[in-house]
């Protein structure tokens, strides 16, 4: 794991100097449509994800590619549970796969974005700026022979609460996750509205930073409610992490899309049809369909048509997938970062 460690060190440790400064490059001026891709990213066929380089000179073919899943949940569960896939990948692409532990949103971005990060797993809002702030291509996403899983934001309280309606929790701590998350923050803000409770001016949402944070938190009593995804929910009852009785549900909305797995856009043709076809020729294990809620294998998605919903509510909520929103996004993630590191230096 030599480059996943070098690479974790050097992508966390210049979060802010790379995200304010990385824009500057731009592709060709001749570019038909670019949409709201990065300046060097370009869209001719109006699919919306970052187009292959025409220039094989540009098309990258790496000896050793790179693996990443989202940080939502605690890294080191996935990273003993995805060794089966990786050793698939091995064998199947013909090449070393190693798997790369990320600790927030905006380092798997740009681990993508500098051309680290090959191949990954972003969860719902993090997948749109990757499209659009990294050249990712969604292909994939966890599934079964009826397709592609999706999940719901409930709004998770204790049972023992005294809160019976949305509006009840006006003036009360409310957990969001982060700014990116489709569940944890923007969904609600389109969505929590005609239930009466209005994100910014009933309440202040609370960045918790994670899901599974967000239902600790309400379990112990640090939050009145969290707006979460239910499948992070149901595998930490599985885990036994928490106990199903102790919670309510307040509200549950319609169906998301659920993680989207891509690879970068510059890669060899070849190789991302190669990557492709392992990913659709894997069958997960017994462990892998219980953590992921029945999951047994990966199914061919597009951007376009299963992100529809999610660029529908980033849009509604004010908080489009676009750079301004994605700048912001980062120096929270570095702030934050900072903030941690202040309160874990030791004290003279």
């Amino acid at each position: 794991m030599k480059i996943a460690n070098s690479a974790k060190a050097t992508i966390i440790g210049s979060i802010a100097a790379v995200v304010f400064s990385a824009f500057g490059a731009s592709a060709q001026d001749t570019c038909p449509n670019r949409g709201q891709l990065d300046d060097q990213y370009c869209d001719a066929n109006n699919d919306l994800v970052a187009d292959t380089p025409t220039d094989p000179a540009k098309q990258k073919d790496p000896s050793t590619l790179v693996f990443a899943y989202t940080p939502v949940e605690d890294p080191a569960i996935y990273a003993n549970l995805l060794k089966p896939f990786v050793t698939h990948l091995n064998t199947c692409i013909g090449r070393k796969v190693v798997y790369f532990s990320v600790q927030s949103n905006t380092s798997q971005i740009e681990a993508m974005r500098s051309g680290r990060l090959h191949v990954a797993g972003f969860s719902t809002g993090p997948t749109a700026f990757a499209v659009n702030m990294a050249g990712a291509v969604p292909f994939a996403a966890g599934g079964s022979e009826a397709g592609p899983r999706g999940y719901k934001l409930i709004a998770l309280v204790k049972a023992n609460s005294p809160y019976k309606s949305m509006a009840d929790l006006k003036g009360k701590k409310v957990a969001h996750t982060s700014p990116s998350s489709n569940s944890g923050n923007l969904a609600p803000r389109v969505l929590f509205p005609p239930l009466g409770l209005t994100p910014d001016n009933d309440y202040k949402p609370l960045m918790s930073g994670g899901h599974d944070k967000s239902i600790l938190g309400v379990n112990h009593g640090d939050y009145d409610m969290a707006a979460i995804a239910d499948d992070v929910f149901e595998r930490m009852v599985q885990r036994g992490t928490i106990k199903r009785e102790d919670f309510r549900v307040l509200y549950t909305s319609e169906v998301f899309p659920t993680n989207g797995y891509v690879h970068a856009h510059d890669l060899k043709p070849e190789l991302a049809a190669k990557i492709r076809e392992c990913f659709f020729s894997y069958k997960f294990t017994d462990e892998e369909k219980k953590e992921f809620n029945g999951e047994d294998r990966y199914v061919p998605i597009t951007y376009k048509e299963k992100w529809g919903v999610v660029r529908e509510v980033a849009e509604k909520s004010g908080t489009p997938f676009n750079k301004r929103s994605y700048e912001a996004e980062a120096k929270r993630e570095a702030e934050a970062l900072e903030r941690k590191k202040a309160q874990q230096a030791p004290k003279n």
